[in-house]
């Protein structure tokens, strides 16, 4: 470690950095044994799973893939618009992401971000917030709002046991890009 001494003797020194796994200190691996490093990697494993799962929701939404936006839900996954009554079953998830897609007007641009997860074992609940560029009846949409999830391990892929969205506004754009392309066509 240099002059000052072994990497165990910097932290018996008062100045060394704490050995707490909390925010803003470093993790000192040779201070845990394997299983300690199992189960961190296994956390960061299922967190960053999650993650994914809210981007491919994202993505399959903007690419209008209606098989795989509802493989990412549990056989009684449920998504909550707040637009109307939740939907429930992946069946019935199927049927109303196609009458969106079958929907002329089908514009849905999601941007996730600001992802906060809580792990429970098998279980975990989650915030993600979204950013959404849309049209509706022809005209620019701008919203923003967060979703309010429970996930499940099936298997080793985690689903989406319940998805809620609660939009902060979702308000005309005017002179957006929706009117702006009329105007170039």
């Amino acid at each position: 470690m240099g002059p000052r001494g072994s990497a165990r003797d910097a932290s018996r020194r008062s100045d060394s950095w704490p050995r707490s796994r909390g925010c803003g200190s470093p993790l000192d691996y040779s201070a845990m044994d394997t299983l300690e490093i199992s189960a961190a990697v296994r956390v960061l494993s299922d967190k960053e799973a999650i993650r994914d799962l809210a981007r491919r929701y994202a993505h399959h939404v903007w690419q209008l893939e209606v098989g795989q936006l509802v493989d990412l839900f549990a056989d009684d996954g449920e998504m909550d618009t707040s637009l109307e009554a939740p939907i429930r079953g992946r069946e019935a998830l199927g049927a109303a992401f196609q009458r969106l897609v079958d929907d002329d007007q089908a514009d849905l641009q999601p941007f996730v971000h600001n992802h906060v997860i809580d792990l429970d074992g098998d279980r975990a609940s989650g915030t993600a917030y979204v950013d959404l560029r849309s049209v509706r009846d022809g005209r620019s949409m701008l919203g923003s709002g967060y979703y309010q999830d429970r996930y499940v391990r099936q298997g080793e892929a985690w689903k989406f046991q319940s998805r809620s969205l609660t939009l902060r506004f979702f308000v005309p754009f005017l002179d957006g890009w929706a009117e702006a392309k009329e105007s170039v066509d």
